[in-house]
């Protein structure tokens, strides 16, 4: 087992070594996408698929667009604008229901308690009280973790998911009207039944699932509901209206149209212009205002009065009249910023540490259990986190006489918003060791509430705990350093903001919301500043909250760039050249044999390049001139893969292992041999022909088995199934051209939830049968040569959000495709400690 690991191991020892799981070396498992025990770190799984913001040029796709004219063009547009303020004005309503029945259940609940607590205050009976908020603290809780039983993806805040949705991949159940109904239903129990969580997160998700499912005008989950509307069938339209959908939402939580807009360009959407911009605006406006035209309405009897923007308002700062000392912040009130921006992000990393332990726990130790454990984990959660809060209440009462209750009291005995409302202009000085009393606890319940199974939110109770040490911090200049102009409403503030991007590390946005939240343009600066350097500390130990639990869950997330060393690497060393291609003409027993036994999602179209042998032959001057370039820069796949096998340091599949055991020892004395000049040796000798329905052979050496294949297009596995499942074929007999034809809306037809070629009825398809794929492939793809690096790769594929990304060499041939998995950071790291090594 050492000797395998040695550099002098041979290449058939080490992939009989490398078979099992144990021995495998780091870059192995990176390409698997396995975990690494070691160091339990989770690499990105291969299973997730990606959406597809590129345009399949096709012939149905050219066929609409032959009808389409100006007239046809703009009606398409208004359509658009029309849905884009669907999305808004519902999304504002499902805050305005959540908001509703939370202050509803809120009031019943605290309603019986408060009067239990009065009347057991003289005659000490509070046991009794504590136990009527348990029952009901833990009939909400329950009813919030059933619910997410029933749709596990509505756990959490969602915000991950999105993110996830955004960056360019599909995860599955993400934006299903099931979800939005559990994701709504559930926060409303989880913040009525005192967990310390928020509903502003979930919003973004519930804004993500109507911008998903709106345009759609049908639903999965009710099938009866279905219009005849064929619009926007495609992810390209969804994916900028689950954009939309989630500004909307950050919208109507905040009240922060702009810093909605912001964060849907920040926190993922890689394909972005100015039209997108202005209907995402559009659309969060339209959140805004309808949450608030309602929500003054109800509260206030003054319906259009637009008095309550957005679900959470932080009120207005500003001075009491009788202080002229005090300012909202002065020049030297930063360095103070500075340092609170540093220390939040310190508690951030802190904070995200300790629930990254907690989430790796539940994934080993809970996860795998009946989900009845889910259940019992959050109950356990809501009676620990009632019992800490209604016994801090009433011991902390008694320290400190007020006019309305204790002060820990004010700030968990009731709902979080007010209480952070109450840390940002309550005049009163609050006592320091109240202050850190409440910021650990509530860090450490956060912490754990955080991940279990209910919907929950995180910005509110980072903003809570960020304003309770906001406000000690000003506690400790005002009466231990005698700094007596500052003003407490703005440390508890900048506070706020500290642990915030301290824990989720956003910048832009959460700078713009913070600042329309507050209404006050002058905290634009120490907001912005204490940001960054929260930021800028918490990035020097780990990473965000929302993309450590993006990395949890293994999925293959895109960064906006890729770093500077990347560069040394170039196409040809990141694609993957064993290819599972199709011919333009394919018999339905290949097709069916590719699909069932492959997982892939897109599949080259090519026919076998023999023709180049004879042009070399002809004695074309120009071509005769360009041989000599031809020997040193054409890549072939054969060469690719001889190269890969012989360098020991690709991931061992029975394949490799086969033709490294049958063909290395007589091949490593040919390996400076010109593979030009063997290909022209054996100009009379042609390849083999592949023909649809014959599998390659164990027999084929290293060029046969990969051939040069010149690229005609890209077709999909959902359309290769649509064609199988509508009979799409002709016989041997007949002309390709009796086929029949799909158009472009019976193509998209079964849009998102294409058919299964494994339920596919095979007793009703002729497997002598020939699909043409021509019509139906994209025969435009975006392609890279060999030699294109990395960042280029790296740009082109995330910028203009594909799915797949062929490398072609100078002659047209295909010598390997590219994915989201191939440009993953710890892909890239695996392959760059490949090149230092091969150096």
């Amino acid at each position: 087992m050492a000797g395998c690991r040695g550099s002098l191991c041979c290449c058939c020892r080490w992939c009989c070594c490398c078979g099992e799981r144990e021995t495998r070396t780091p870059e192995e498992l990176t390409i698997l996408g396995e975990t690494q025990e070691e160091e339990d770190e989770i690499l990105p799984r291969k299973d997730y698929e990606s959406l597809d913001y590129d345009r399949c040029i096709n012939d149905p796709y050219l066929e609409v667009l032959e009808t389409m004219d100006n007239k046809k063009g703009r009606r398409y547009e208004a359509v658009k604008w029309m849905v884009v303020f669907a999305i808004g004005v519902c999304t504002g309503l499902v805050g305005l229901f959540v908001d509703f029945f939370v202050r509803l259940f809120t009031q019943l609940k605290f309603g019986v308690v408060q009067t239990s607590v009065e009347e057991c205050s003289q005659k000490g009976c509070l046991a009794l009280s504590l136990l009527e908020l348990l029952g009901f603290n833990l009939t909400f809780v329950f009813l919030a973790s059933l619910l997410v039983l029933i749709e596990p993806v509505a756990a959490g805040s969602g915000i991950p998911e999105v993110k996830c949705y955004l960056n360019g991949v599909k995860v599955p159940g993400i934006v299903r009207l099931r979800t939005l109904l559990c994701k709504v239903l559930g926060v409303l129990f989880s913040v009525a039944g005192g967990l310390f969580v928020g509903k502003e997160g979930p919003m973004i998700h519930s804004g993500s699932v109507v911008g998903a499912g709106l345009p759609q005008f049908q639903s999965i989950s009710l099938r009866k509901i279905q219009f005849n509307f064929p619009y926007f069938r495609s992810d390209r339209d969804k994916r900028d209206f689950v954009s939309a959908g989630a500004a909307a939402g950050v919208a109507a939580a905040f009240g922060a149209p702009i810093g909605g807009t912001l964060f849907s360009l920040e926190e993922g959407s890689s394909f972005w212009n100015q039209g997108l911009t202005w209907k995402v605006l559009f659309c969060s406006m339209s959140a805004t205002f309808t949450l608030n035209f309602f929500r003054s309405g109800i509260q206030f009897g003054s319906w259009g009065s637009f008095q309550l923007p957005g679900l959470l308002n932080f009120g207005e700062f500003k001075c009491s009249d009788s202080d002229k000392k005090c300012h909202l912040w002065t020049a030297m009130d930063l360095g103070f910023f500075v340092v609170m921006g540093v220390i939040g992000g310190l508690l951030g990393a802190t904070f995200n540490c300790l629930n990254k332990r907690l989430a790796k726990y539940r994934m080993r130790n809970v996860h795998p259990k009946p989900k009845l454990v889910r259940v019992l984990e959050s109950l356990l959660v809501s009676l620990v986190t009632t019992v800490v809060v209604f016994v801090a209440s009433m011991v902390l009462g008694e320290c400190r006489q007020m006019s309305s209750s204790s002060q820990i009291g004010n700030d968990s005995f009731q709902l979080q918003e007010s209480a952070i409302l109450q840390l940002f202009h309550q005049d009163s000085t609050f006592s320091p060791v109240t202050l850190a009393l409440f910021f650990v606890l509530y860090f450490l319940l956060a912490c754990w509430t955080y991940g279990i199974s209910v919907p929950s939110g995180l910005f509110v109770p980072s903003l809570l705990c960020g304003a309770a040490f906001g406000r000690l911090v000003a506690n400790v200049l005002k009466s231990y350093i005698g700094l007596g102009h500052i003003y407490s409403g703005t440390f508890a503030l900048i506070g706020a903001a500290a642990f915030l991007g301290g824990v989720v590390r956003m910048t832009i946005s959460l700078t713009v919301i913070l600042i329309e939240s507050t209404n006050e343009i002058t905290y634009g600066l120490p907001i912005m500043v204490t940001l960054m350097v929260a930021k800028w500390t918490g990035d020097f130990f780990n990473k965000g909250i929302y993309d450590i639990h993006v990395g949890l869950r293994g999925v293959p997330l895109l960064e906006w760039e890729t770093e500077v060393e990347m560069d040394k690497l170039r196409a040809s060393d990141i694609m993957e050249p064993n290819l599972t291609y199709v011919y333009p003409h394919t018999r339905i027993q290949s097709l069916v044999s590719i699909l069932r036994t492959t997982v892939h999602h897109a599949f080259p179209v090519v026919t076998e390049n023999r023709g180049n042998e004879k042009e070399f032959m002809k004695g074309n001057q120009l071509i005769s001139n360009n041989i000599k370039f031809k020997k040193s820069s054409i890549l072939t796949r054969a060469g690719e893969q001889r190269k890969r096998s012989q360098s020991m340091k690709s991931y061992p599949s029975s394949e490799l292992r086969n033709m490294c055991d049958e063909h290395i020892a007589s091949e490593e004395p040919a390996e400076k041999e010109d593979l030009l000049q063997q290909m022209l040796e054996r100009r009379y000798t042609p390849y083999p022909n592949l023909y649809p329905d014959q599998s390659p052979s164990e027999d084929w050496t290293m060029e046969e088995r990969f051939r040069p294949l010149t690229l005609h297009g890209l077709i999909l596995r959902s359309q290769l199934v649509t064609l199988l499942v509508r009979g799409v074929c002709y016989s041997e007999s007949q002309s390709s051209a009796s086929q029949p034809r799909l158009s472009y809306a019976e193509m998209a037809e079964d849009y998102p939830r294409y058919p299964d070629i494994h339920d596919l009825d095979l007793t009703l398809l002729n497997p002598r049968m020939i699909v043409d794929v021509t019509p139906y492939m994209n025969p435009s793809p975006f392609t890279v040569s060999p030699n294109t690096h990395v960042s280029q790769v790296f740009n082109l594929f995330r910028t203009m959000g594909l799915r797949h990304l062929p490398v072609v060499n100078a002659v047209g041939e295909i010598v390997g495709i590219i994915t989201r998995h191939n440009l993953t950071y710890e892909f890239l790291q695996a392959r760059l400690r490949q090149h230092y090594q091969t150096i």
